[in-house]
């Protein structure tokens, strides 16, 4: 097992002020990057001269383009000699579909690298010691948490082998998410749905069930998020039932129907052209851990869940929710569905606790953001 760097606590805890700075803008800037690096990290860069003047910054902008280090080195020039870089993941140090940005560096003439987080990735790992073994001051763990927290999809893929999941919902104050008769357009505001858009615009998969289908008939395509990748739009549909003109099947975003192991070829005959996959199912239905390791194959890091109460009981009783964002209106119905349906939790001592970490107005909604509390990816709360 790779050790940490030993450094790395006491960089965290006594770097100056000008070198948080300088990370908390590579942070800011690699959130640029969210839903269009994927099988990649999100990785910003900054680098400032011996003045402590930014002289070049950068950012990974998609899959197979210049890493965030590159970026600000061309940005950087002749200035980048003698400066120092600041990295919200270790550089790496191997050759893929570029060069390694450890020797990128060296190249430049950088004499100094602080990063947040060390490469958890074997594959890419070690740009760090190949660094120091040059002579450059290499410095590890500075903003840590907040470098972790906006890198969560990535980490999660390379530490658990699956797809980092987010659950959304709206639902009343009394935590209905549609009434008596069915009926839920519109429980949230306005706002609230455009900030769905994107959420869906930085995930790699959007997951439905196929009671939403057929009670919402859901696009799940992004709009009104300029120069969004639009996301694998992905229907668990145990026996195929999805109509032929159902929204989702549009030439939109591309399509992913979900079937159990055991439904023929005949019975996806109407899809023909559609991408159709085969998992096995468990106790609750189709098995979630497959339905991960399906989508963890195809090169998706991190899933939007936007399916009804059971879909998500079904995530939560798999342990496979890392968070879960709430829109609450202002609402009282007092009777419907609830939000979460049976997860497997049968008295308040097995309750999965969460900790929230962000509430914010959106329009005349509030939203929550909350992960479940021994996540073993640390956030930092935001304050409103």
């Amino acid at each position: 097992m790779r050790q940490e760097d030993p450094v790395a606590t006491h960089a965290a805890q006594t770097a100056p002020d000008a070198d948080t700075r300088a990370m908390r803008r590579a942070v800011e800037l690699a959130a640029r990057g969210l839903g269009s690096t994927s099988p990649n990290p999100v990785v910003g860069c900054v680098i400032t001269d011996a003045s402590g003047a930014v002289v070049g910054e950068g950012w990974h902008q998609r899959a197979g383009g210049p890493h965030a280090e590159i970026h600000a080195l061309r940005a950087a020039g002749d200035a980048a000699r003698g400066a120092t870089a600041y990295v919200t993941l270790e550089p790496c140090d191997h050759t893929g579909r570029t060069g390694p940005c450890s020797r990128a560096l060296l190249d430049a003439g950088i004499t100094r690298v602080v990063y947040a987080v060390p490469d958890p990735n074997p594959q890419a790992a070690g740009g760090a010691a190949t660094l120091r073994a040059a002579g450059v001051d290499t410095r590890a763990g500075l903003l840590r948490e907040e470098a972790e927290q906006g890198n969560a999809a990535w980490l999660t893929s390379v530490r658990l082998g699956r797809p980092y999941v987010l659950w959304k919902y709206a639902a009343t104050l009394d935590g209905r998410i549609a009434a008596a008769d069915g009926t839920s357009r519109w429980i949230s505001s306005a706002e609230s749905r455009a900030d769905v858009h994107r959420l869906r615009a930085e995930a790699d998969a959007v997951v439905v069930g196929s009671g939403t289908l057929r009670a919402d008939d859901p696009h799940l395509a992004v709009r009104g998020v300029e120069g969004a990748v639009q996301p694998l739009r992905v229907v668990l549909d145990t026996r195929a039932t999805v109509r032929p003109g159902a929204r989702v099947l549009d030439g939109a975003a591309p399509t992913l129907i979900v079937v159990g192991e055991d439904t023929g070829e005949e019975a996806t005959r109407h899809l023909a052209g559609v991408d159709v996959a085969r998992i096995p199912y468990d106790g609750n239905g189709l098995a979630v851990p497959a339905l991960l390791a399906e989508l963890h194959g195809r090169g998706i890091r991190s899933v939007l869940l936007e399916g009804g109460p059971t879909l998500a009981g079904a995530f939560v009783a798999a342990g496979a929710v890392d968070r879960v964002v709430g829109y609450l209106a202002p609402v009282l119905l007092g009777a419907g569905p609830a939000a979460l349906a049976d997860a497997g939790i049968a008295t308040l001592t097995d309750a999965l606790r969460l900790r929230i970490t962000e509430s914010v107005r959106i329009g005349t909604d509030i939203r929550i953001t909350a992960v479940p509390a021994a996540t073993s990816l640390p956030t930092v709360p935001k304050e409103h």
